[in-house]
């Protein structure tokens, strides 16, 4: 019999593939066993791709916060167009290491479905109000494994599942020693790293374009290494990691210690510079705010059908511990998927005054 498509592509990635690069056809299974497992022209990893591609949840992210909010300019970066600069970065450091462009593509774009709207300001308000506190890359796990798909979740593989959980690195190393902070695959630690090379220059990029810094800004001894545009800054620090990492060859990720500090350094700039700017900060709380009201509010009412209808109180008021544990996760989903602009319609309609009209 002749092979499938998928076969093909399968005995393909055997042939040219790096030793230390994860297969397709070694995946250690999805979340849950499916009747149908196996796709003629697919792999498993295309399959989960797609699967994120065409979700509700990846959809609403060209509405949600990258750093400024709600942003009325067509040019600022969304959570949309972050996710798809770290896939192009990602598998541009994939083909050059011969690692599996599939799985890294998947992991790069699922890897922030659980951001809330506006960004940190909302993550660190959920942290505050949910009683077991609220990480986005957990959310983003209960997204594809239990919210999405009218609660079926997408069920995706192991190895998207673990990249998508290990991709955040908060103010920690680029590349720890520790290797349990890090993805059990390749693909997902190269997904953490381009993470950092996107946001570090396109959050430059707009902060720029916002005239919150001028060019000049940048110290000069990070010019030297990185250039002075974006496509400079982002050329040098994927070549770095992909030269270093091919000369050391011992199946880790490597940056070389100048790039290393240099990454490092320009992310301190801009979280003294961009991140906590006054003009960022100032609508950093008032979204806090309003993630608040709208928290506390739906502990007590129902969720609207729509973003027009009226909330009315809950028919079963919470009595129990479990009924207020229970409340508490589905008021956290609920507002952790919103979008910017559906958070800040919903708060208008639900908490400012209507104009009394007797036409």
């Amino acid at each position: 019999m002749q092979p499938t498509i998928r076969e093909q592509q399968e005995a393909l990635e055997r042939k040219i593939l790096s030793p230390f690069a994860c297969l397709s056809s070694r995946s250690r299974g999805r979340f849950l066993r499916e009747r149908d497992d196996q796709c003629n022209l697919r792999t498993a990893f295309q399959r989960d791709r797609d699967r994120i591609i065409h979700s509700k949840t990846f959809r609403r992210l060209k509405h949600k916060t990258q750093v400024f909010l709600a942003p009325a300019g067509d040019h600022y970066r969304t959570r949309l167009t972050h996710v798809l600069e770290v896939s192009q970065i990602a598998r541009s450091m994939a083909v050059c290491l011969r690692l599996n462009e599939y799985l890294t593509e998947a992991i790069a774009l699922g890897h922030d479905l659980g951001h809330t709207p506006f960004g940190h300001a909302g993550e660190f308000s959920l942290n505050l109000l949910h009683p077991k506190g609220f990480k986005h890359y957990r959310q983003s796990l209960r997204i594809v494994d239990f919210l999405e798909n009218d609660g079926k979740g997408l069920n995706l593989t192991w190895e998207v599942r673990n990249g998508i959980l290990k991709h955040s690195k908060g103010y920690g190393e680029i590349l720890p020693e520790e290797t349990t902070e890090l993805a059990a695959t390749l693909e997902g630690q190269l997904v953490r790293v381009a993470d950092i090379m996107a946001y570090v220059n396109h959050d430059m990029d707009d902060a720029l374009r916002a005239d919150m810094l001028n060019p000049a800004d940048l110290p000069q001894n990070l010019r030297e290494v990185l250039g002075d545009r974006s496509s400079q800054r982002i050329n040098a620090m994927v070549g770095d990691l992909v030269y270093t990492t091919l000369d050391r060859n011992d199946g880790r990720l490597h940056l070389s210690n100048r790039m290393n500090d240099t990454i490092t350094e320009l992310r301190g700039f801009l979280y003294d510079n961009v991140y906590r700017n006054c003009r960022v900060h100032n609508e950093f709380e008032k979204a806090q705010r309003i993630i608040r009201d709208l928290y506390g509010f739906f502990l007590q009412h129902e969720f609207p059908d729509n973003g027009t209808s009226s909330c009315c109180p809950l028919r079963h008021p919470v009595q129990s511990v479990q009924d207020e544990q229970k409340r508490h996760r589905q008021v956290c989903d609920f507002i952790a998927g919103m979008t910017d602009r559906y958070a800040l319609g919903l708060y208008a309609q639900i908490f400012m005054p209507k104009p009394w009209s007797v036409l």
